[in-house]
């Protein structure tokens, strides 16, 4: 497969990624993670289940998660066989494999047996950490299908290594804002916090149970705005000369802000549940797509971090 087969795949593999995280999103929102019963692969005892909204939703969530796992595996093969000696994208395949597997063991997990709220979390960040590799496999090869035998980043002028270490941290920890929310679902504490800004009237409310997870939500949203403010601020004006990553920084503060501000619609919304969906959806939509942006550009800047004679990826 020539290059630009490949960068194809990778495109095809993430657009399903997506569509297999979206679905995920879906079930959790609609409560529909039982609409199969407690049985997998089969839903209901069939193959094709009743036409109940439930069940559809399941059943299509699991067909595009099998799905998902059949075209990593075909980008694994396909990138073991012609890409062995890039490095990168050889992580980033890998990754998308072992996550999206580990995601679909723990759906079919939950679905046999009831697990706790912070295992079911972590179901979400497998599936986010898979759609991000996929994200990165699809740039990185987008990045050498336009460059040809050259790397793109090779004559690019370097990053300091205190600003790689400020993107990777900031990717860290806006991984651990995923789960707080995560948790929040599935905790079902979404009416911990009442009005917005304030927690049910109150800077600081009692932080017991559900409030006090909302409320550490909250905390942990508003920290993750400033540190990708920060973050963004250094991406844009200490790398005048490098294009690529002010257009990421300016990204990732642009949808951190929207993340942020549908807040208050979630808020709006909390008592529609017809609304509420959409509003819950888009919310985790735009901390999906920050995430991904988060983890491509640490990858840019740990390349643009090493020394120009270990730029090179063997």
């Amino acid at each position: 497969m020539n290059n630009k087969q490949l960068k194809w795949l990778s495109y095809i593999t993430c657009l399903i990624m997506f569509l297999a995280t979206f679905g995920g999103m879906v079930v959790t929102k609609t409560e529909s993670g039982l609409g199969c019963g407690r049985e997998w692969p089969l839903c209901n005892g069939k193959f094709v289940p009743a036409y109940t909204l439930a069940s559809m939703i399941e059943y299509s969530h699991r067909a595009v998660s099998g799905l998902a796992g059949l075209s990593a595996l075909a980008s694994l093969i396909a990138f073991w066989r012609f890409k062995r000696d890039r490095r990168d994208l050889m992580v980033f395949v890998i990754l998308t494999s072992v996550f999206v597997i580990l995601q679909a063991i723990m759906g079919a997990m939950a679905v046999l047996s009831p697990q706790s709220a912070a295992v079911m979390a972590l179901h979400f960040g497998f599936s986010l950490v898979a759609f991000a590799s996929s994200v990165m496999l699809a740039l990185g090869m987008r990045r050498l299908e336009k460059a040809g035998n050259f790397m793109a980043h090779d004559h690019l002028p370097r990053v300091s290594k205190s600003f790689r270490n400020l993107v990777w941290g900031t990717a860290i920890y806006s991984y651990v804002v995923v789960y707080i929310g995560a948790f929040v679902s599935h905790t079902d504490s979404r009416e911990g916090c009442s009005g917005w800004p304030l927690c049910n009237g109150a800077v600081i409310p009692e932080l017991t149970g559900g409030v006090g997870i909302a409320f550490m939500h909250r905390v942990a949203a508003a920290l993750l705005l400033l540190v990708v403010a920060v973050m963004a601020h250094f991406a844009f004006w200490r790398n005048r000369d490098n294009r690529e990553i002010q257009m990421l920084g300016i990204s990732a503060i642009v949808i951190c802000s929207l993340q942020v501000l549908s807040g208050p619609i979630l808020m709006a919304t909390m008592h529609n549940d017809q609304l509420y969906i959409f509003a819950a959806l888009g919310h985790t939509l735009l901390i999906s797509a920050l995430f991904g942006v988060l983890c491509y550009m640490s990858v840019r800047v740990w390349q643009l971090s090493r020394d120009t004679a270990q730029r090179s990826i063997k």
